[in-house]
C-alpha cells in the first residue's frame, strides 16, 4: 500500500480513504500480503485527475458504480477524460514576492493582489505565488510595461474572462447538442455506451479542440481588424477637419483686416 500510494503521489491515508469509498478493487492477496498492480495505479491517477477536473468523489464513485458491472472501467473513464480533459497548455509560474514585483514595478498593491486572486490568476502556495498561465504573467507584463496601469490591465482580464466564458459556453451547447446529447440521454436511462462509441467521441472532441481554438482566434484578429481600421478612420476624419479649419477658422473663410 506504501509503495502504491508514493507512486500514486497521494498518502496512504488517502488511499485507504479510497478503499474505504470502494474507488479502488481490493488488492490480491497473498497471506498477509497485499499485492497492487498497474490496474490500481492507473485508476488512482484517473481519479485525481478527474478530482482536479471538479468532480466530486461522490460523483466518481456513482460513475464506477453505474457501469463497473460487466462493464471495462476504463472504457467509461477513458470517455470522461476525453470530454473534461483540459483543453488549455498552460504553465503555472511560480513567483516569490520579490520575482513578482520585478514584473510589476510599484504595482503590486493590496488591492491589485486581491484582484488578482479574486480573478483566479494567482493564488498563495507557503511563502510563493502561483500564477495560472505563463502566457497570461508575461502579457500582463508587457502591458504593464506598455504604460498600463495593473488594475486597467485586471479588469480587462475579468472581462475577458467573461466573454470568454460566453463563448466556452457556445462551444459546448455545440458539442453537448449534436455529438454527446443522444448517447448522454441513453446513458441516463441506464444504456452505457458501446466502445465503439467512446472511441468515436474521444476522437471528434480531439479534433474538435484545435477547431474551436482556431475559430476563436480567427474572428479575434478580424475584430481586432475591424476595430483598428475604425479606431484610425475616426482619427483621420477628426485630424483632416482640424486641419482644414486652421487656428484662425475654416480654410475658405476669407481674412479681413490688415
Amino acid at each position: 500500500m506504501a509503495e502504491l500510494a508514493k507512486e500514486a503521489g497521494i498518502t496512504v491515508r488517502t488511499l485507504r480513504f479510497y478503499r474505504e469509498r470502494k474507488l479502488i478493487p481490493p488488492p490480491r492477496r497473498e497471506g498477509r500480503i497485499a499485492w497492487y498492480n498497474d490496474h490500481h495505479l492507473a485508476r488512482l491517477r484517473t481519479i485525481g485527475g478527474l478530482l482536479e477536473r471538479g468532480h466530486t468523489l461522490g460523483g466518481i464513485a456513482e460513475l464506477l458504480s453505474a457501469f463497473e458491472s460487466g462493464r471495462d472501467v476504463g472504457e467509461v473513464l477513458g470517455l470522461q477524460s476525453a470530454i473534461v480533459s483540459p483543453w488549455s497548455e498552460e504553465t503555472p509560474v511560480r513567483l516569490t514576492p520579490e520575482e513578482l514585483a520585478d514584473h510589476f514595478s510599484g504595482e503590486v498593491t493590496v488591492e491589485n493582489l486581491a484582484a488578482s486572486m479574486d480573478i483566479g490568476y494567482l493564488a498563495v502556495d507557503g511563502d510563493e505565488f502561483v500564477h495560472i498561465s505563463r502566457r497570461l504573467l508575461d502579457a500582463s507584463t508587457e502591458l504593464v510595461d506598455k504604460g498600463i496601469p495593473l488594475a486597467a490591465v485586471l479588469e480587462a482580464g475579468r472581462q475577458v474572462r467573461v466573454h470568454a466564458d460566453a463563448l466556452a459556453d457556445l462551444f459546448t451547447n455545440l458539442i453537448r447538442t449534436h455529438v454527446l446529447d443522444d448517447i448522454l440521454d441513453r446513458t441516463a436511462a441506464g444504456e452505457p455506451p458501446a466502445p465503439h462509441e467512446v472511441d468515436r467521441i474521444a476522437e471528434t472532441i480531439e479534433k474538435l479542440r484545435p477547431v474551436s481554438k482556431g475559430v476563436v482566434e480567427a474572428e479575434m484578429s478580424m475584430a481586432m481588424d475591424r476595430r483598428v481600421r475604425a479606431e484610425l478612420e475616426e482619427w483621420v476624419r477628426a485630424h483632416g477637419c482640424a486641419e482644414e479649419q486652421g487656428p484662425d477658422g475654416p480654410a475658405d473663410t476669407p481674412r479681413t483686416g490688415p
